[in-house]
């Protein structure tokens, strides 16, 4: 089944305002012409002045977290509807660095995604083992938590709307890498957890992306793979060239 394949640079939290502006500046040509899904996930900072350049191009701009509650006393968040009022479009929920610094648990991750969809904000939602888990044989039996949990209670129409991204903690920012096939039969094993919890033609049409260290070098290997449907990408999305060629893998 075709699933249109997305590509989003996670920034973290790098680039100022003037930084953003000049590498959205650089990259809008780079990738004007793709068929692939293009999203930039950028500090709350920057979300404004992407939005504004982004606009009347195919570049999507996405946050990097979203509050469960509506408003009140949560310092240092920030809720949908102000990430709504900016332009926003797409948010990144449960990324492992969220998960290892600051707390975020299944049950978080899962108030999160309910907020995000209730707002029409579309989530990216991150899982993924630890280099410890995977050489204990956990890969499998985390993971099938972490999507049961943080996928716990939403309605079939609002999965479809919802991307995962298997994200193995042990790739991410070390320069290590799954192999293809390691990403490959982890991806897979998501779907079936999908396929379960729902049924097997939604999980289907469902987008899976991988998001441990893809890079120009290791795109076309790992988009050749039956059920990865793009990235989550992190260093390589700081430079224009860079995620460019990650974008348009498929030339």
């Amino acid at each position: 089944m075709a699933r249109k394949p997305i590509i989003a640079g996670n920034w973290k939290m790098n680039m100022t305002r003037a930084q953003a502006i000049e590498l959205v500046e650089e990259l809008k040509p780079l990738v004007a012409d793709t068929k692939n899904e293009v999203v930039i996930c950028v500090p709350y900072t920057d979300i404004d002045v992407a939005v504004q350049l982004c606009a009347g191009t195919n570049i999507k701009v996405g946050a990097q977290n979203v509050a469960w509650a509506k408003k009140g006393a949560f310092t240092a968040e920030i809720s949908a509807d102000m990430l709504k009022e900016l332009g926003t479009e797409y948010v990144i929920i449960g990324h492992s660095e969220r998960r290892q610094y600051f707390g975020e648990t299944d049950a978080s991750v899962n108030a999160r995604l309910k907020t995000a969809l209730a707002n029409d904000l579309k989530p990216i939602v991150c899982v993924g083992e630890t280099l410890d888990q995977r050489e204990k044989n956990r890969t499998k039996s985390v993971i099938r938590k972490q999507v049961i949990n943080g996928l716990a209670g939403i309605s079939a129409e609002e999965m479809l709307k919802t991307i995962i991204a298997y994200e193995p903690v042990w790739a991410i920012g070390t320069g290590k890498t799954a192999t293809s096939e390691q990403a490959e039969e982890t991806i897979k094993f998501i779907r079936g957890v999908v396929a379960k919890m729902f049924d097997r033609k939604l999980a289907n049409k469902v987008r899976i992306q991988y998001g441990g260290s893809m890079n120009p070098k290791n795109v076309k290997e790992l988009m050749a793979m039956r059920n990865i449907d793009g990235g989550l990408i992190g260093g390589a999305s700081l430079k224009a060239n860079d995620f460019s060629l990650v974008v348009n893998f498929d030339k």
